[in-house]
């Protein structure tokens, strides 16, 4: 699969006209459609790379600040990791199911859409039980009703008949359980998007932008139980994940020549700076004073809810660097060093799902051991490494499933909206 990276830092990928000739005869729909779809080829490892790096980036968030907290992104910019989980689902589903809509139709590629929104879904719901299993043993165990309270769960100790009805309409989730309500709610839109766009892709997009700004004028939004609203607002987000199936989907293509352009590049640059010196002020609050207030009052607050324009253009900012210095064909892709992170996002559901669990489990050991700094790091480096254990177990077992079985060989980029 190529991408814009390919086209802007690297020559084309021999063979890829041969492959074109091919899916051209043998399927001529694809050619005949308004979206134009990458060649078949080997798994894109730079989507798993940046996938199992936001999933690390979201656990080490969501322990309690430690030295690893200074490591994520959100501390030297608007965006954080959820952009980039959010922007990689979108291109990723769109890739797949882009492919089947044009190879299968409608119908067929609806019903797979369908029973992935469904997989995720009872993913959800298993991780919501368990989740409140763990909450509630800990907090009767260590007579502690804080925790109930922290983690968003005392309603459901109120009313959990009530409770849990609302839990699976997707309106009530404790603390860090809003990433796959908001993933399922976008898959669920996926075949409209994905007709639309085999229609006319730009205007899809522009679509979209529109419904963000009218949910941004009219504040729109989707309530949660008991009170309040989601905190990942889909009516904003899916600009995001409507972005990156357009990208998928021809768009990263037709951007090509303004993201191999300089001033692309240095706009991008000084974006990423003023951001940071914004963020300093939020941890020294001597430098605020340095900040005209004019400024201010345009600028806060970042909403991350309804995914205030400073972060979206914030994550363009790193993307926009990261495809013109991260070819295709970079060899630290095949480095062990990054081994631990391509395979947690080759594996994004089950992993994420391990995330929220253990995340809990290091905001307990750390609430009731004091162990400083040194336990801090050694928590979440614990927790990365059991994330990872459980990713390279999952591959393991799916390679001896595959040999066994009618399909051998490496897994493709078709496996990616399927397999994570």
């Amino acid at each position: 699969m190529t991408s814009i990276a390919d086209r802007v830092a690297s020559p084309p990928v021999a063979g890829a006209k041969d492959v074109a000739a091919h899916e051209k005869v043998a399927a001529p729909a694809v050619a005949a459609s308004a979206i134009s779809l990458p060649a078949v080829g080997e798994r894109e490892l730079r989507l798993d790379l940046f996938r199992g790096l936001a999933l690390w980036l979201i656990f080490i968030d969501h322990l309690p600040p430690n030295l690893l907290t200074w490591f994520t992104i959100r501390n030297y910019g608007f965006s954080d990791a959820t952009e980039i989980f959010i922007f990689i689902s979108g291109y990723t589903a769109a890739f797949v199911y882009g492919r089947a809509m044009l190879e299968s139709g409608f119908v067929v590629a609806t019903a797979r859409i369908l029973r992935r929104a469904w997989q995720i879904y009872v993913a959800h719901v298993f991780l919501f039980t368990i989740f409140l299993a763990e909450i509630s043993y800990v907090a009767t165990s260590f007579e502690n009703p804080l925790y109930s309270e922290e983690m968003g769960i005392m309603d459901f100790l109120k009313q959990p008949d009530v409770t849990i009805v609302q839990a699976l309409l997707l309106r009530f989730r404790p603390v860090n359980m809003d990433v796959l309500p908001l993933y399922i709610v976008l898959m669920l839109s996926l075949p409209l998007i994905l007709l639309s766009m085999r229609w006319k892709p730009d205007v899809t997009l522009g679509l979209s932008v529109l419904l963000y700004a009218v949910t941004w004028e009219f504040d729109l939004y989707l309530s949660a139980y008991p009170n309040g609203f989601w905190a990942f607002n889909p009516l904003a987000w899916q600009l995001l994940f409507v972005f990156g199936a357009w990208c998928a989907l021809g768009g990263a293509k037709r951007m090509s020549r303004i993201l191999s352009s300089p001033v692309t590049l240095w706009v991008s640059f000084a974006y990423l700076f003023a951001a940071f010196c914004v963020t300093l002020t939020w941890y020294l609050p001597q430098l605020s004073r340095l900040m005209p207030r004019v400024v201010e009052q345009w600028m806060y607050p970042i909403d991350k809810t309804d995914l205030d324009v400073l972060r979206f253009a914030h994550f363009l900012a790193l993307a926009a660097i990261t495809v013109r210095f991260l070819p295709r064909e970079w060899s630290g892709l095949k480095s062990p060093w990054l081994k631990p992170l391509i395979l947690c996002g080759q594996h994004s559901l089950e992993i994420f799902c391990l995330g929220v669990f253990l995340a809990f489990a290091g905001h307990f050991v750390l609430a009731e051991v004091s162990g400083g700094a040194a336990l801090h790091a050694m928590i979440s480096l614990s927790g990365i490494l059991i994330m990872w254990g459980v990713a390279w177990v999952i591959s393991w077992y799916k390679h001896v499933a595959d040999k066994g079985g009618p399909r051998k060989g490496a897994r493709s980029n078709a496996d990616l909206a399927g397999g994570g």
